[in-house]
């Protein structure tokens, strides 16, 4: 049986890294699902297989894809994360890393026992668009319920803002989907046995 673990850390440091190294994480829990044209392989789900193999063969963390988008939200994830906590009037509590078992996720934020909170940022009219839908999008689903599965949680706020605080944030709770979490559980579950066998496969030819 897997042991839950709650690691102190700042995340996107040294430390950090070195903590999730050879491990698939939620946030890429969708590229560890995606299949390629015709059901054949996806290329991103390759990629992230051969980064994680390199990991642990070299015992050295990869350097993490970074774009404008990203960093402009890491940098108001701060002030996203007050917002919500005042709204919503709850105390989140930060940690840096969870890992369990051969998985792991960097949640923005644990809420009580049973919840946790997810923050993504969208430019204005990608914002307006959301809410407007009032949908989540779908391509955070597989980080979310991710999350609740690596966390052992119940429950997930999903909160997307803008660098403008002249426009309201998006704020839907997610509860645990099972069978969504059933269908990330055997897609992770076949890509580790994958990147065993590749990082095996490697270690033979040294």
């Amino acid at each position: 049986m897997s042991k839950l673990e709650v690691i102190s850390c700042e995340q996107r440091t040294d430390d950090w890294y070195r903590t999730r190294m050879g491990i698939p994480t939620a946030s890429m829990f969708g590229t560890v699902m995606a299949q390629g044209k015709s059901g054949g392989e996806s290329i991103g789900r390759a990629s992230y297989m051969r980064k994680l193999a390199g990991e642990v063969i070299t015992e050295t963390p990869m350097e993490s894809y970074t774009n404008d988008d990203m960093d402009r939200g890491n940098a108001i994830e701060p002030e996203l994360r007050a917002r919500y906590a005042f709204e919503a009037d709850v105390e989140v509590e930060q940690v840096g890393f969870i890992k369990n078992g051969n998985k792991g996720c960097s949640p923005d934020g644990l809420i009580g026992k049973d919840g946790m909170v997810q923050i993504k940022s969208a430019a204005p009219h990608v914002m307006i668009e959301i809410l407007m839908s009032g949908e989540v999008p779908k391509k955070h689903l597989p980080q979310c319920h991710g999350e609740l599965w690596v966390a052992e949680r119940a429950w997930t706020d999903l909160v997307i803002g803008s660098v403008s605080n002249k426009l309201p944030l998006f704020c839907q709770r997610l509860h645990r989907d099972e069978t969504y979490i059933r269908r990330i559980a055997g897609a992770v579950a076949d890509f580790n046995i994958e990147l065993r066998e590749m990082v095996e496969k490697i270690r033979r030819l040294s």
